[in-house]
Formats: C-alpha cells, structure tokens, sequence
C-alpha cells in the first residue's frame, strides 16, 4: 500500500507540485484533531498521532520528517512572538524574579537531579549531563498550547509557567555553548579573534534588534498602514518575525528567543493588535505541523529495539523532573493545586533537546543509537503528556465546561451602546440606558449567566471582550460608547487597550477595582472610570454617621468632601505627584475645614492624622 501510494507520488511530482503529502497531513489533522479533543485527549494527542500514521513508523507517505520538522519549528517561534506583544517591557520587568529566580532554580535542581538519573542508568557523566539538561528543557509549544487553550496564560500561575519557559529557552544559548567545550578537541586552535567574535555577535544581534524595534519599526508599519493594503501588512509582520529568527540564529542565538524579544520591542505599538491578528492563523498552522513532525520522528523501531531502557528513562526522568517542580512549587509558597498542575504540564521534554541532542552528536559526544534513544525518550514523554492532564482532571476537581445551550454569539451587532460583562455591576449600570430606549448591544463569556438573563427579558450574547475579533463582531467600531463592566481588572484593562489602539473615536467607561487600576485606566485612554465599590461605601459611611445622629444635610456635606478629597488626592497620583505633596494637601483640607467649624487643629496633630491616612500599601 506504501509502495503504491509512493509510485502516485513519484508520478504527481514528475508533473508538477506534489500534493499529496500536504493533502495528507491537512486531512490527517483535520480529521484527528477534532476526533481526540472530542473525546477528551486534547488537540496536542491528535496532531502526534497523525503525525505517527503518515511518517516512517505508520503508512511511511512522508519518509523524511526532519525536513517537515525544520519548518515547522517556525510555529513555535510565531507562537512566542505573539507571547511577546503580550509581554510590555513593564510586565517583563516585573516577572524579572520569576523569570531569573524560579526559572534558574528549577533548570538548575531539574538538570542536577537528571545528571544523577542519567548516571544511575549507566550513561557517563559527560553523556548524561547532555541527556538530562536536554529533557529539563520543557515544550514550549505544548504548555503554551494547552495554556492558550484553557485561556489562562494571563493568570498568575499561567505566567509562572511562561516566566520558567522563558529561562529555558535562554539557557539553550549558554547549553550549546557547554557542548562545544565539551566536544573532543580536534587538534586546532582557536585565536583570539575568532573567540571575541563569537561573544561579540550575540551581543550585537541583540543590540541591533532593540535598535530597530525602538527606532524604525513603528514609523515603518505607520508608513505601510497608509497604503491601506491588508497584505502588505501581514507581509510585514512575518517579515518582522522571520527577520529577528534569522538574525538571532545567525549570531547563534535561539531563533525563538528572537521573536520573542521582536514581539516584546512592539507590544508598546499602536499596532500590536493588528499584527497578533495577521501572525496568528500562521502561528495556529505551522504550531500544528510542528506537532506533527514531532509524531512523524518517532521511529518505532528504535523504540521496540531499545524499549526497555527508553521505557525507565521516560519513567524516571518524568517522574523526577516532576517531582522536583512539585517541591520548589510548594517550598516558593504555591498551592498544592498550582504545584500539581505544573508538575504534570511541564514534567515533559521539549523541542529544543532535538537541538541539544543533534548539536552533540554532531560534535562526537554522544553517537547515532544513543541521539536516537534520547530523542525517543523526549518524544514518548511529550506524547504521554495529555494522558497525563487527563488524569490530573480526576485528582485535581475543574469547573464544567461551559454549554452553548440557548446561547446566542456575538455577530453582526449595529447597538449605539456596547456593554462588555453583564454581572453585577454591568445589570445595575444597563439599566438607565435601557429605561432611556438607548440601543444597547451586551455580551458576556458566561454562558449560565446569559441564560438566567434571558429569563428574565435581558437580550445577552455571548463573546470575549479581550479578542479583537469578537469586538468587531459585536459593533465596536460604530458604537458611540463601550462600557467595560468586568469584574477581572487584568481583563478590563486588556479591553480598554484594544479599544484604544483600534476604535480610537469610540467613548470607553469602565468599572475599576481600585485606585491604581483607575489610574492605570485613565492612562490607557478611559474617559470615565469608577472603583467598583467606592460609592457604595460612601453611601454606607454616610449612612452610618446619619444613624449617629448626623442630619441629612451634614451628612451628605461630610460625604461630598470625603468625595472632593479623594479626587483631589486621584489627580495628585495620576500627574505622579509623591506622597508627601499628598499629604499636605490633606493636611491643609484638614486645617481648612477644622477653622470653618472653629476648631484649631495644631500642625502636628494634623500631619499625625494625615500620615495615618495616606500609607500607600493598599489605597482603595
């Protein structure tokens, strides 16, 4: 049958372009894909085990899948430069301890603890180094993937894992640079000029990257936006990516991490959105192929002539590798639940142990039959990987999925007013405009939430306000006014700037969580914000002095100057005024409104009182 399917290849490619092996893992993946998720083994399963069919070890149609492995690796270098526009410089400096902190310690106890497998399992020390600093690398493209998935790569435990993968694919660079020390000497000699070379370009590529992304790249898609041609920008932004992976490479630098850091110098852009939407459908299909490439490597035969050692190496280095995230998970304070999760989503190899492996066998440390058992190992541990997450499902209790179920999707929406989240706060606040026959378009992500509103007469759609895609469906773009009334701030935030970047004429108010969200608001482009409860416990405070004693009238002054106080002290920290000048505005109103009662209230009572008043530990 192979033979047959060979001979029509042979004869479709004497006669032009051979389609049949891209017809094949098109239909291979559209048809297993949907087939695995369906039954609950995830996406990731289903490319591998098309990818096993249509390579050497299956009906043998692709025999080379090193070649569909070389291109498919630029899915995982799209996928981090979309992880990049998501990572502003600020957001990457503040994960800076996790990143060089959690993410060190973990490569470093990991790849210690493997050595010792390694040796315990008979390999030299040399050799088993290799081996588990390879497997300590963990698949980028699978925990990003599964992450992406689940929707929780903007969570706090979600960017934990994106801090850890991060550090690893940097230490790809100095991990090459070991097995080049270690490779047996040749006999020739290095000079001093090849050596400062070799650190020089690195340290150049980088330089010249943030260079071009800081000075050129923004005037340049601003000029090729006003040709208006989609294409043209989309040409544009795989030239941006492809561009910064072969600079990296060429300078011996991971091609990954070049795109990451080009997605990092443009998540500051006005068209950060634009190019996440042209990268994406790229980075979905190459992500994908990559995946298959990977099922098409393993060689069964390899794996049945060595199944035993492959068999405790993948035993033992999952389990150890997983054992070790666990406990620095839970030492570093994280939840049982966190710790567990991690350990099972990362307890794999990863993509760059391929490159690893490869570079030290080409450099004669370790020979063919040992390369292939490693990669093997790596391989049966990523293919393991969503069995595992399956099981963990058991161990670890998740919400249901949610069912569509009477729910209708945002799609060709025309209201004047867009209201995203429709919880709390987002029923009281529709509730004027639709007693004013306002036009008023509402979504929300909460399917159980949507239903009891259409009980109830409320017309809800379903949608994500924080993807691009769904905001022009549900109207944004003519809307007159977009009320963001989410109850996630990180949320509320992502929605307001892409309102900002792409339907700039349009009206934004939000529902902020505190203070410095407000500012944070304001500074992205809001025009009108309010803390979810600040005068809800206005009235409260009002409410209490009245049941004091207080009359009505007094009361509301009191409450009007808390409110013109607290305005006054938002405007002082939205301009960046310190604390201090805070604080002696404070102790001026203080001062102020003691002599209108006739009171004197000494300057060091006051400023006693104020500093009490104004810590900046928690502002509401």
């Amino acid at each position: 049958m192979a033979g047959e399917v060979a001979g029509h290849a042979a004869e479709a490619a004497a006669h032009g372009v051979d389609l049949i092996p891209v017809v094949a893992l098109l239909g291979a993946a559209v048809i297993a894909v949907p087939l695995f998720k369906r039954i609950g083994l995830g996406s990731v399963l289903g490319y591998l085990a098309a990818g096993l069919l249509l390579g050497p070890s299956g009906i043998g149609l692709i025999n080379d899948p090193e070649s569909v492995l070389t291109t498919a690796e630029l899915g995982v270098v799209m996928f981090l430069f979309i992880i990049g526009l998501e990572m502003e410089p600020a957001k990457l400096w503040a994960l800076r301890k996790q990143i060089f902190g959690l993410g060190l310690i973990q490569v470093a106890t990991s790849g210690a603890l493997l050595t010792g497998v390694g040796v315990l399992l008979g390999f030299a020390p040399v050799v088993a180094f290799i081996f588990g600093m390879g497997f300590v690398l963990t698949s980028t493209a699978i925990v990003m993937q599964i992450l992406g998935e689940r929707g929780e790569l903007a969570t706090d435990s979600g960017q934990r894992m994106v801090s850890i993968l991060l550090l690893e694919d940097l230490a790809i660079v100095p991990l090459l640079a070991v097995v080049a020390l270690l490779a047996p000497g040749t006999g020739e000699q290095v000079d001093l000029v090849s050596r400062l070379l070799g650190i020089a370009a690195p340290i150049g590529a980088v330089l010249l990257l943030i260079f071009v992304g800081r000075r050129i790249m923004n005037p340049f898609f601003g000029l090729l936006a006003s040709s208006k041609l989609r294409e043209v920008m989309t040409a544009a932004a795989l030239l941006v990516v492809l561009g910064a992976a072969l600079l990296f490479q060429a300078s011996g630098l991971s091609m990954a991490m070049g795109a990451f850091l080009a997605g990092v110098l443009l998540s500051t852009s006005t068209f950060r959105h634009q190019l996440e939407a042209d990268v994406e459908p790229f980075r979905g299909i190459l992500l994908g192929l990559f995946f298959l490439a990977v099922g098409m490597s393993l060689d069964i035969g390899t794996v049945g002539a060595n199944w035993q050692i492959i068999a405790m190496s993948v035993a033992a280095y999952m389990l150890v590798k997983a054992g070790a995230i666990y406990a620095i998970a839970r030492l570093l304070r994280s939840g049982h639940a966190e710790a567990l999760e991690r350990a099972v989503l990362m307890g794999q190899g990863g993509e760059f142990a391929f490159v690893l492996y490869t570079t030290a066998a080409t450099a004669g440390i370790i020979d063919g039959p040992t390369n292939a058992i490693f990669t093997a190992t790596v391989i049966v541990s990523m293919a393991l990987t969503p069995f595992f997450i399956i099981g963990l499902r058991f161990v670890l209790p998740k919400t249901a999925e949610q069912s569509m179920d009477g729910v209708e999707q945002a799609e060709g929406l025309s209201g004047r007013i867009l209201i995203i989240g429709f919880g709390r706060f987002g029923q009281i606040a529709s509730q004027p405009l639709l007693a004013m026959h306002h036009s008023v378009s509402i979504i929300d992500n909460d399917t159980e939430m949507i239903r009891a509103a259409a009980s109830i007469g409320f017309k809800v759609y379903y949608g994500d306000g924080t993807r691009l895609d769904i905001l022009r469906a549900a109207g944004a773009s003519t809307a007159d006014l977009i009320l963001i009334c989410t109850d996630r701030k990180e949320q509320t935030t992502r929605i307001a700037e892409l309102v900002r970047d792409e339907f700039p004429l349009v009206r934004v108010m939000a529902r902020a969580f505190d203070r410095a969200h407000a500012i944070e608001l304001v500074k992205t482009g809001v025009e009108y914000q309010l803390r979810e409860l600040f005068e809800s416990a206005l009235e409260f405070g009002g409410e209490a002095i009245r049941s004091l004693g207080a009359g009505v009238e007094e009361s509301e002054e009191i409450v009007e100057g808390v409110r013109m106080r607290d305005r006054q002290r938002f405007d002082l920290q939205l301009a960046g005024e310190d604390w201090r000048n805070l604080g002696q505005l404070l102790i001026s109103n203080a001062q102020d409104q003691a002599r209108e009662s006739g009171v004197t209230v000494p300057q060091a009572e006051a400023e006693d009182a104020v500093a009490k008043s104004t810590q900046p530990a928690q502002p509401a």
